[in-house]
């Protein structure tokens, strides 16, 4: 009977996981098997692998094939040195002790590597994981500035939107005030005109009442002009004693007359002393002296 060192597939899907067993060639990937001599993760970076040595020698040594991918796995564990090492101590080109020497510095040559590779994989996932951590502090920084240089963008705008409004209310505050003080003058404008006008219409109402008075005295003025030319015209005609005797009674007469017309107030009343007729009157007493004569 042919039998077969391979895989037999666990798992879940995505996540397999294998059992590496001595099965019949004939009998089905994942059927019945006859030994189970390790096992195989692939889901581990490196991979685990764990194979019974001895178990494994044994099968190998019986002529048992393995699959390529088994293969693998027995030459990374060392199971076909081993196999060839005691080949060599068989047809005596090598003693037990000599192979045993050469397989154990193989052995430890092997588990150097696998530690180095290791090591090499924890490094690179620790580098990976603080050029992760540096890439983002990089990128919240980044992201920083640009927060605070937004904020002093809107600090900029609200500071340049505040000094115009500013400004507004200054200029607006002076017109309020420059329209105060206008109203204030054109108030006090106001109240010197009234007080003028007020105290023009006094003057004129001053004026107005006096008026009357000096028309008066300009009619009473009139009148004794008049008098006094009609008296300087009536003596050269009147030279007799007679005649310049009457002359004081018509002088009195006319200044009798013209004392009620001076004392009257109103201006309407005038008309009396345009009325007086003494130097008429006197005329007839001027012919009787021709006729005298």
């Amino acid at each position: 009977m042919a039998t077969k060192i391979r895989l037999a597939r666990h798992g879940k899907k995505g996540k397999p996981f294998y059992h590496i067993v001595i099965a019949d060639s004939r009998a089905k990937r994942d059927g019945r098997y006859i030994e189970r001599i390790g096992s195989y993760d692939p889901n581990k970076n490196p991979a685990i692998i764990d194979i019974d040595f001895e178990r494994a020698l044994h099968w190998v040594g019986v002529g048992a094939q393995p699959t390529d991918t088994v293969r693998a796995m027995l030459s990374y564990r060392g199971v076909l040195y081993k196999n060839h090492l005691l080949k060599g101590v068989k047809k005596g080109a090598l003693t037990e002790a000599k192979a045993e020497e050469k397989f154990n510095k193989w052995l430890e040559e092997k588990e150097s590597k696998i530690e180095s590779k290791i090591s090499s994989l924890e490094n690179a996932e620790q580098k990976a994981i603080a050029d992760a951590l540096n890439a983002e502090k990089e990128k919240n920084a980044a992201r920083a500035k640009a927060i605070l240089e937004a904020q002093a963008v809107q600090i900029a705008k609200a500071e340049a939107e505040e000094t115009p409004a500013a400004e507004e209310t200054t200029a607006t505050e002076e017109t309020t005030a420059a329209e105060e003080t206008t109203a204030s003058e054109e108030t006090t404008a106001t109240e010197e005109t009234t007080a003028a006008e007020e105290t023009t219409a006094s003057e004129e109402t001053t004026a107005a009442d006096e008026a009357p008075a000096t028309e008066e005295t300009t009619a009473s003025e009139e009148t004794t002009a008049s008098d006094e030319t009609t008296a300087s015209e009536e003596t050269p005609a009147t030279e007799e004693a007679p005649a310049s005797e009457e002359a004081p009674a018509t002088e009195e007469t006319t200044a009798m007359e013209e004392t009620p017309a001076a004392e009257e107030t109103p201006a309407t009343e005038e008309a009396p002393a345009k009325e007086e007729t003494p130097a008429a009157e006197e005329t007839p007493a001027t012919e009787e002296g021709k006729k005298e004569e």
